[in-house]
């Protein structure tokens, strides 16, 4: 399918977190690639992080963004890091990505770069997601009583509304209707009398409420949810809300989510790191691509190869059996990788 790369266009990344800022020895770099791998714990003895998949794949793939031959040790690699620089070196891995608009949720000021600071660096856009536990947090760290907590919430989630892109929540199960007000009112109480300062609502009627609240203002909302499935009545009872929803489930679980995403017309899909998956689930023009990325600028890189890799050979086999012809492939590819995303987030009113 030869081409095929050249013509998708600069990808959207509907969902990532941002990149470190400063100079990582190889100690800090592991901590965020051992993540980026999913483990909780040390590499086993004689190896590092580097001996994983995520770690085969920034030796592939970035060492030639800074001027480095592929797969190269990885002593030599975070020496060449080190020696561009934080600032240099994130730049040349970013604008090497192939992502041209971040859909940032944004962490901690400081702590990662921020939707701004991302755009910079990529030579790109870059749009704020705003994930609800956080914000509830952060509101009810100065709130006082529930009263007060539930109001301040609702004039940010509004305020909130005029500038980011989407809403996100972690909330595992949202019922088909809104949760009662006294009873909010009552599970905000408790969690107000028991929490330490920063913590997020651990509630579910609170994590239900804050999910209902940020539908009413019609943004799109993406769910992380690990099981989708536990949203179905959910996903039914918004279904003439007029507002998208978007899953972004676990690994194990993707399946499901197009299919879900196929079953309602405002529900969409993350399509993961295996688009054959879920391309033979739900419509082209349900799925968006994402990085996921936190942490390390080349998880960007990695995140965007894999992902046209992937489409490149799907679309090459589809288009080898006869399912297709090759600029409509090309067509399906752009849609997954930016053409749905720029239509659900309404990145390109945003750009106007």
């Amino acid at each position: 399918m030869d081409g095929l790369i050249d013509d998708i266009p600069p990808l959207v990344d509907q969902y990532s977190h941002g990149a470190v800022h400063g100079d990582l020895g190889l100690g800090e770099f592991e901590t965020h690639l051992a993540e980026a791998a999913g483990s909780t714990g040390p590499a086993p003895p004689g190896t590092t992080f580097f001996d994983s998949r995520a770690g085969l794949a920034v030796r592939r793939w970035c060492p030639p963004l800074l001027g480095l031959e592929p797969l190269c040790a990885p002593v030599r690699y975070l020496a060449r890091r080190r020696e561009l620089g934080a600032y240099r070196a994130g730049h040349l891995l970013l604008r090497g990505a192939g992502i041209g608009t971040f859909l940032l949720e944004a962490g901690a000021p400081g702590e990662l770069t921020s939707p701004a600071e991302l755009a910079r660096a990529a030579d790109g856009r870059a749009h704020e997601v705003v994930r609800l536990e956080p914000l509830a947090a952060r509101i009810a760290d100065t709130s006082g009583g529930p009263d007060a907590f539930l109001a301040r919430t609702a004039e940010a989630l509004y305020a909130a509304a005029r500038t980011a892109t989407a809403f996100a929540s972690g909330a595992t199960f949202c019922d088909d209707t809104p949760p009662a007000a006294a009873e909010v009112r009552e599970a905000a109480g408790r969690w107000l009398r028991v929490r330490r300062t920063g913590d997020g609502p651990t509630d579910p009627l609170l994590a239900q409420h804050l999910v209902w609240s940020a539908v009413a203002t019609g943004l799109p909302a993406q769910l992380h949810c690990p099981d989708p499935q536990r949203l179905t009545g959910f996903l039914r009872a918004t279904a003439s809300s007029g507002v998208d929803l978007v899953l972004l489930p676990d690994p194990w679980h993707r399946r499901q989510a197009a299919q879900l995403a196929a079953a309602f017309p405002h529900v969409y899909a993350d399509v993961g790191a295996r688009p054959e998956e879920t391309l033979r689930e739900a419509p082209f023009g349900k799925l968006l691509f994402s990085t996921g990325a936190r942490g390390l600028a080349e998880l960007y890189v990695v995140a965007a190869r894999l992902f046209v890799r992937a489409m490149e050979r799907l679309m090459g086999d589809w288009v080898a059996d006869g399912w297709c012809r090759a600029a409509e492939a090309g067509r399906i590819a752009s849609l997954v990788a930016a053409g749905t995303a720029r239509r659900v987030y309404r990145l390109d009113a945003a750009a106007g």
